[in-house]
């Protein structure tokens, strides 16, 4: 189900909607680059366990409308826009890697609708207390970040050209990465399915600019526009530990700093295996949330 949700000001919000549509309702926010087409489970499961999976393009992306100067923070206000167009009064809220920081920032300033949260690999604020934000980051991402922190215009200027080449052909992108790919990656990204989930969500999420890319990369290193020290709701934690596009050491800060948070660190795993951790995930996700009338209820 796709639905196209307005912003007060204005703005093209695109939204796609799986499983139940009477279920338990999920937020899951892409990572960067990314769209609402990400990696997530199947329909079936979906059903099985009475979820509606909702997932949106942050703006910039796939079908969304662009919000220049958009923060962190800003996410909160876009998924309470869409829960109220969608008749939605309280949610759990999942990011993985780049949509990590904005199911932060749900939890930290949706108190009263949000549940539950999980981050599954992401990033701390770059502005974060005893933290060396780049150590054990891919040489490719410290470029990245480096750029769109000291020269947002240059920065801007290099990545469109290189997204318009994704937008061609997505393989380029994972042929990218591959440099820096560890081996459990490696492995994950080489099934042919995800691959192929993989791809669809790339070639989206740059399909009409490259400024979703832009943007996100220009907010996580600027000020977040909320303290993860103020969330108060459950929050989860999974990260691989040997990952090298958001290091471990940001989520061992993340669970030091959010109040009672419950952290996962693989020591096996890299990015990509997120992915997997992700049916895990949604499980607990769902211990909060109301339960649908009909059908079996999950396990607290």
């Amino acid at each position: 189900m796709r639905d196209q949700v307005r912003t007060a000001d204005g703005r093209a919000l695109m939204v796609e909607r799986w499983g139940d549509p009477g279920g338990k309702p999920v937020f899951l926010l892409h990572g960067t680059p990314g769209s609402r087409l990400g990696p997530a489970p199947r329909g079936m499961v979906l059903y099985q366990r009475r979820v509606q999976l909702i997932a949106y393009d942050r703006p910039g992306y796939g079908g969304s409308d662009r919000h220049p100067g958009r923060t962190v923070a800003d996410v909160a206000q876009e998924v309470a826009t869409i829960a109220d167009a969608l008749g939605l009064d309280s949610f759990a809220v999942a990011g993985r890697s780049g949509g990590g920081p904005g199911a932060l920032a749900c939890a930290a300033l949706l108190p009263d609708r949000v549940t539950r949260t999980a981050a599954l690999v992401p990033l701390a604020p770059r502005d974060a207390e005893d933290l060396d934000w780049f150590d054990g980051m891919a040489a490719s991402n410290v470029e990245e970040y480096t750029r769109a922190y000291d020269d947002p215009e240059e920065f801007a200027a290099r990545l469109i050209p290189r997204a318009a080449g994704i937008r061609k052909d997505p393989r380029r992108l994972l042929e990218e990465l591959r440099r820096e790919l560890t081996e459990n990656d490696r492995m994950i990204v080489a099934d042919a399915g995800l691959r192929a989930m993989l791809l669809r969500n790339y070639r989206e999420g740059v399909r009409t600019s490259a400024y979703g890319w832009i943007d996100d990369a220009i907010a996580f290193s600027g000020p977040w526009g909320f303290d993860p020290a103020d969330i108060r709701c459950p929050v989860l934690i999974w990260h691989g530990e040997l990952d090298v596009f958001s290091p471990v050491g940001h989520s061992r800060w993340l669970a030091r700093r959010i109040p009672g948070a419950a952290a996962t660190f693989d020591p096996a795993a890299a990015h990509f295996a997120a992915l997997r951790a992700l049916p895990g995930v949604l499980t607990w996700l769902l211990r909060d949330l109301p339960v649908p009338p009909l059908g079996e209820q999950l396990p607290a």
